[in-house]
């Protein structure tokens, strides 16, 4: 008899030793039996130098991800912006980063210098870049043709602007060879503009674009218009190309609505090979948040369900597809 009681107490310390460690492995902490927290998750996203739009849209994703990822600590990081970017995602220096579509539209696909294919994928399609060329009022250049023989500013060293600059002169019939390109950033560029060392410079990003308004509010300026049948030629052409309007009003002496174009809208990348799971939460934490995106810049509220999934000719992840899918905005093929 005590031996069979010795064999049920023991199988009864046994059952107790099983449900203590079951509880354990259910995250219930020693001490107070609290839920453990989630093992913390670094990520970083690559912008662009302070100045442009990239910057605090970055901050702002950054924000939504640490404020809504269980254990999640993500840092915005300034870079030079979209080609540093595409080249430290591919090393896998970043997880995810902001790139100009054009840009990244060329690097996919190892053309127009690249020296070869970087595997890049779309996670969402953010605000349009809207830029044009400008002039002070009084330089007498009316069309791009004129450019020829003049200094113009044409972005910043290493930035990436010929992928959609190049094009854009071309279908003018102009090109860098016929005028003095000149490097300088665009708040650098506006100051050039005032003191006469550039006729014209390339302006523009999310509008409304801080140089467009800093020249405009410094002096009287014209905005160079493109020509109806380049652009149409521009957009048939290359994905990254769309109609842009610049409502009238939006900058000081500008009675009349700018027909221009995005030259290649702000997206949000990741490497092919970013996990599946990973990117899908990424994609639902911003898009489920976008007001807060929007709250830290205008340029949130291209987070929408027609603009998000709008294909500028890199790929989506994925994980970003599957998100899109299972809340009923992604595209269905044409056809189907």
């Amino acid at each position: 008899m005590e031996i069979q009681g010795t064999m049920k107490s023991s199988k009864w310390v046994a059952l107790c030793l099983v449900s203590l460690l079951a509880l354990a492995g259910c995250g219930g902490t020693e001490e107070t039996g609290a839920p453990a927290k989630a093992e913390r998750r670094f990520l970083s996203v690559g912008t662009a130098p302070p100045g442009g739009a990239f910057f605090p849209v970055g901050g702002a994703i950054a924000e939504v991800l640490n404020a809504h990822g269980d254990g999640w600590q993500v840092t915005a990081e300034a870079t030079k912006g979209s080609q540093e970017n595409i080249r430290r995602l591919a090393k896998g220096e970043l997880d995810l980063a902001l790139a100009n579509s054009a840009i990244t539209y060329f690097a996919a696909r190892g053309e127009s210098g690249w020296d070869r294919v970087y595997p890049m994928r779309t996670v969402m399609t953010l605000a349009p870049n809207v830029a044009l060329f400008v002039t002070p009022e009084n330089s007498g250049i009316r069309t791009l043709a004129e450019v020829k023989g003049e200094r113009v500013v044409v972005g910043p060293a290493g930035a990436g602007f010929e992928f959609f600059v190049g094009p854009l002169l071309e279908a003018h019939g102009v090109t860098y060879d016929d005028f003095t390109p000149l490097n300088n950033t665009q708040t650098g560029a506006v100051d050039m503009l005032g003191d006469g060392s550039a006729a014209a410079a390339f302006l523009g990003g999310a509008v409304p674009t801080a140089s467009i308004t800093q020249a405009s509010t410094s002096q009287d300026i014209f905005f160079i218009p493109f020509d109806t049948q380049a652009m149409e030629q521009l957009t048939a052409t290359f994905m990254f190309f769309n109609d842009a309007t610049i409502p009238a009003g939006t900058y000081r002496g500008q009675d009349e609505d700018f027909h221009g174009l995005d030259v290649g809208s702000m997206h949000l990348i990741t490497s092919a090979d970013a996990d599946e799971q990973l990117i899908y939460e990424v994609t639902r934490m911003i898009y489920e948040n976008r007001e807060e995106v929007t709250a830290k810049h205008a340029a949130g509220k291209a987070i929408n369900p027609a603009n998000v999934v709008r294909d500028t000719g890199t790929e989506f992840h994925p994980g970003a597809i599957r998100y899109f899918k299972e809340i009923g905005i992604w595209p269905e093929p044409e056809g189907s």
